[in-house]
């Protein structure tokens, strides 16, 4: 009875490895569009959400572009230098995230004078929601492998 058990529970174990995993996640789809065509699918969900008219679009359009090729040009960066794995120093952390939330004024400037103020407050939200669930993943991610280094001590 007991190598009966075993057995079956080695059956299902095996055949639970064996499932195929989900196709193509959401996130591989986006990488196999071009530039532009994320640009302008990202272009009509704002015009969606925040029912911009013609002359908004235009001003977002070049606005998205712009931080497409910036983003393109950090990951290209970033994949150059991830061999080199390096602690930054306190100094260049701070003059790194200075720039970035130089940026980000920058960038709420430019959504200032092209949004109405409703939109605004619209696009506000819907940054700061996604600011937030970024946040929980990063969190949960962190958890994980926080627990996987426990287990191997």
């Amino acid at each position: 009875m007991k190598k009966l058990f075993i057995a079956a529970l080695l059956v299902v174990g095996m055949t639970s490895f064996a499932q195929e995993k989900k196709a193509i996640p959401e996130r591989a789809k986006m990488e196999q569009m071009t530039p532009e065509q994320r640009n302008q699918l990202h272009l009509k969900k704002m015009t969606l959400e925040l029912d911009l008219n013609a002359s908004q679009q235009k001003e977002m359009s070049k606005i998205i572009a712009e931080q497409s090729a910036k983003r393109e040009a950090k990951m290209a960066e970033r994949k150059a230098t991830k061999d080199s794995v390096k602690k930054l120093t306190s100094d260049e952390l701070f003059a790194k995230k200075s720039k970035m939330l130089d940026e980000q004024i920058v960038m709420k400037e430019k959504m200032k004078k092209i949004l109405s103020a409703d939109q605004f407050n619209k696009w506000d939200e819907m940054k700061e929601k996604r600011h937030n669930g970024m946040k929980k993943r990063m969190a949960y991610h962190q958890n994980r492998k926080q627990a996987k280094m426990g287990e191997k001590k």
